[in-house]
């Protein structure tokens, strides 16, 4: 146990601990973005699914509650190793080059809080206390109306959708950074962990932008 915790108030302990939680938040978010796309297959295959959640409490609360460990653990261990790298280099760089390090990478400290927000902005929409962004007023007992509804709104799909490149950015790099940070990085295969990283990225910012412009398009409704 002692030498458990030693390792984690390591730097090396707490990145593994960063990326270990960032998996868990990283899976979530393509399970929630798969459960979504299923609003294209009609208002009662979505609401049908949404139910589905909403039957089972000890899951769904299971997995609210690995969700608010790894988002808490997430938050102060960026924070934590954030604060560490910031103390550490007091005078800052009289010019500062971003060669290895990528744009996503270097926006991680404004996009974690962007993020941190559109959360709870999500979660207030959606789940509680149910926002009514449309003219449909908000119920749970309709899902699929709840989500044409808001999404008709220009500025409430605006906001998912830059949210969502927000998102496509901190996912590139928490992809990239992962394997380096539980000691599986290499050179040989590093180019192959760009693409993945690049994949995964591109995939969920995807998935969860094209659901906003289908319904401004028409496409969804």
């Amino acid at each position: 146990m002692q030498d458990t915790i030693t390792t984690f108030s390591t730097t090396i302990g707490k990145k593994a601990a960063l990326a270990v939680s960032g998996l868990v938040l990283f899976g979530f978010t393509v399970g929630h973005m798969l459960g979504n796309l299923q609003v294209f297959l009609g208002p009662e295959a979505f609401n049908a699914y949404a139910e589905s959640i909403k039957s089972k409490p000890p899951l769904l609360w299971g997995v609210r509650t690995l969700l608010i460990v790894s988002v808490l653990v997430h938050i102060a261990i960026a924070y934590d190793l954030y604060s560490r790298s910031s103390s550490a280099r007091a005078v800052g760089y009289r010019l500062k080059r971003n060669v290895v390090t990528s744009y996503a990478a270097a926006t991680m400290k404004y996009s974690g809080p962007i993020l941190l927000g559109y959360i709870v902005f999500h979660l207030a929409h959606f789940t509680a206390p149910g926002l009514t962004l449309g003219d449909v007023p908000f119920t749970h007992s309709d899902p699929y109306a709840n989500f044409v509804s808001s999404f008709r709104v220009p500025w409430v799909a605006g906001v998912y959708i830059l949210a969502n490149l927000f998102l496509g950015m901190h996912l590139y790099h928490g992809s990239w950074s992962l394997f380096q940070s539980l000691g599986l990085s290499h050179p040989r295969y590093n180019p192959l962990r760009q693409r993945l990283a690049v994949g995964l990225a591109l995939t969920v910012a995807t998935g969860n932008v094209i659901m906003p412009l289908s319904v401004l398009a028409g496409i969804i409704g």
